[in-house]
């Protein structure tokens, strides 16, 4: 596949069909994604490749986490604690894309509780990849997290398969790392949902924006 079409057709799938996943198909993504560029190759990504019961149990933890009212601890900020222009803006229409998709109300709250909770099921996704690095890295191996990730999701586009780079799984990681055993010294980046996507759930069928080339560049002589 050429990589404009690749990069372009690339999008975060909310509504995965229930087809399983071959294992050599995401040996295959990976083994595709490993050649991702680091700071003095030091490949600071670790995966843990989760399915079956152990990804039903964590999503239904997070659940009941939230349900529960208890606290988010994400390793690190992901966000700002206050959104500023143009990045508000940007979020914001986001947000009602993918609401309106939805059909969800901005009153609707039951049903966006619902939404949101479908993040922590990965969106009915077969397989989910949970991406940790070792915590005493600086934080600029995140950095190298962010291009094996990109990899990685492009490699699965050409493989066929969609995919959707979720930050709320990090939302509570201590719940990922005892599901899974692993060392409280991983940090816990990010979890993609991976499978094959459902192309006729309208939430698969709206596309987000990109600003122009001019918009963030300048040019120096």
């Amino acid at each position: 596949m050429e990589f404009d079409t690749l990069i372009k057709g690339r999008f975060s799938c909310r509504a995965f069909l229930d087809t399983p996943v071959a294992h050599d198909t995401v040996r295959k993504i990976l083994d595709t994604a490993r050649w991702a560029p680091s700071s003095t190759n030091m490949q600071p990504w670790q995966v843990a490749v989760v399915e079956g019961g152990t990804l039903q149990h964590i999503g239904a933890a997070m659940i009941a986490a939230r349900e529960q009212g208890g606290a988010e601890n994400p390793d690190y900020s992901y966000y700002p604690e206050e959104w500023f222009e143009p990045y508000k803006g940007r979020r914001k229409a986001t947000g009602l894309a993918l609401y309106g998709a939805l059909g969800i109300g901005k009153d609707d709250k039951d049903r966006r509780l619902q939404a949101w909770y479908n993040n922590y099921r990965l969106f009915g996704a077969p397989v989910g990849l949970m991406i940790f690095l070792d915590s005493r890295l600086g934080e600029a191996s995140l950095i190298d997290i962010g291009i094996f990730i990109q990899s990685l999701v492009l490699a699965a586009r050409d493989q066929g398969l969609d995919s959707c780079i979720e930050a709320s799984l990090g939302e509570f990681p201590d719940i990922v790392r005892e599901a899974l055993g692993v060392d409280k010294t991983m940090t816990l980046a990010c979890g993609i949902a991976l499978g094959y996507g459902d192309p006729d759930a309208a939430v698969n069928n709206y596309r987000t924006p990109r600003e122009n080339v001019e918009t963030f560049t300048c040019w120096y002589d």
